[in-house]
């Protein structure tokens, strides 16, 4: 059963960068609307009932989630490769979500719906165990000690995280700060995730694609890691 959720949550983070683009603003005006998952906002779904995924995203195979898709790149590229799955991205940055649906446009994929918001309140309305594999690639470091409560990989996310995913989900983590693989290694198997997979530089997934963020990483010297882990069940 679902836990009560706070009526209001801090969040930190951007939600507005550079200015956007005109065709940036018209994705956002035509697209979003239509892609957007119905019933996850507070206004939208204030009694926080569990979605009923087969209305909100069609279709019967795998679902799999995106936390925070930047760019959007990984995202489309994971719904063009496997078209019979559902997917799910979360990113509440304005200029990341008016690039993703740049990218939809011209991939044509069909297979993907976004939340443009705070994750947690996605993790409140998902039915249980309804995800199949989880994607957490280059998230906000939060570098400075005091911040590191802010992270994703932190009971107050991975908690509803092990509700919502099934038992044997995969949960991929790709970052290229050692600081928070160590706090990823300590965090995540407490949350019921069994590490099965650690890998760095030139051990990407082989379906992985590198994203705008892993290159700036790459750039400015910086390596990257990958952990693997999966749902006990």
């Amino acid at each position: 059963m679902t836990e009560p959720t706070p009526e209001r949550r801090n969040f930190y983070g951007r939600v507005h960068g550079k200015t956007l683009r005109t065709s940036q603003k018209t994705y956002l005006a035509e697209d979003l609307g239509r892609l957007s998952l119905r019933g996850v906002t507070r206004e939208d779904n204030p009694a926080r009932t569990p979605l009923d995924l087969a209305e909100v995203l069609p279709g019967d195979g795998p679902l799999w989630l995106e936390v925070g898709f930047g760019g959007g790149e990984h995202l489309v590229h994971m719904a063009a490769g496997y078209p019979g799955i559902r997917l799910i991205g979360c990113e509440p940055f304005v200029n990341g979500i008016a690039m993703l649906l740049g990218k939809i446009r011209s991939a044509g994929v069909t297979n993907l719906a976004i939340h443009p918001g705070d994750v947690r309140d996605l993790f409140d309305v998902l039915p249980d165990a309804s995800l199949a594999r989880v994607f957490l690639n280059y998230p906000d470091p939060w570098p400075k000690a005091r911040h590191h409560r802010r992270r994703f990989v932190t009971p107050e996310y991975l908690g509803p995280l092990a509700r919502v995913t099934a038992p044997g989900a995969e949960f991929r983590v790709a970052t290229d700060i050692s600081d928070y693989v160590r706090q990823t290694l300590e965090e995540v198997p407490q949350a019921g995730f069994t590490l099965v997979r650690q890998a760095g530089k030139g051990g990407a997934w082989d379906d992985w694609i590198s994203t705008r963020y892993e290159q700036k990483a790459l750039r400015e010297g910086r390596d990257p890691h990958y952990l693997t882990f999966r749902r006990n069940g």
